[in-house]
């Protein structure tokens, strides 16, 4: 017999503490649903199933972060269309400005060995280390976890003012400890 979670408050406490049971009735109750909303994009069916199988997979693996006052449908289809972007974005050919970072890249391998990129990393991973704690929390939030400003503002429960901010500042910090180069270092280490 299949669990029904009919308050959404109740299914995502389910899932953060990892009941198998409310995992299946999220997949069961909205499966079909975001396939089709992501078949209105793609065009594609595997893709689509694919697209959808990533998010499910995503809610699973981060079930811990999850705020209670999330409403679990809206954050499903938000999730469907990002990860549509996402995989647009893959198959896309080199967006210019990427490969603008991308052949400098390319510049500072040929130009180093590999124990320089090695303490570029170091350099770089120790001042991400040395920001202000919620400074370096949201920058980590958006560049390591890949989390948009409107997804870590109400993760966080702050502002998306807020969150920009503390994202300027971080920049603005590692820039002056960095050098010109930040925007390829970061490039280098989150990509």
């Amino acid at each position: 017999m299949q669990e029904v979670y009919s308050d959404n408050v109740q299914l995502i406490e389910a899932l953060k503490t990892g009941d198998s049971k409310a995992y299946t009735f999220l997949v069961n109750a909205y499966h079909h649903k975001l396939c089709v909303y992501a078949y209105s994009f793609t065009h594609d069916h595997n893709l689509s199933e694919d697209i959808v199988q990533n998010v499910f997979m995503r809610i699973w693996n981060k079930r811990k972060n999850l705020k209670d006052d999330f409403v679990i449908i809206s954050f499903l289809y938000k999730s469907v269309y990002n990860e549509f972007i996402d995989q647009y974005r893959s198959k896309k050919s080199t967006y210019p400005l990427e490969k603008k970072y991308i052949d400098a890249l390319n510049t500072i391998v040929e130009n180093e060995d590999e124990h320089s990129i090695e303490n570029i990393i170091k350099l770089v991973k120790r001042e991400i280390q040395n920001l202000p704690p919620k400074c370096k929390e949201i920058f980590l939030l958006s560049k390591d976890e890949g989390l948009t400003n409107i997804e870590i503002a109400e993760y966080k429960n702050v502002s998306i003012k807020s969150v920009e901010a503390h994202i300027t500042k971080a920049y603005s910090i590692l820039r002056s400890t960095l050098g010109e180069n930040t925007n390829i270092y970061l490039f280098l280490m989150f990509r």
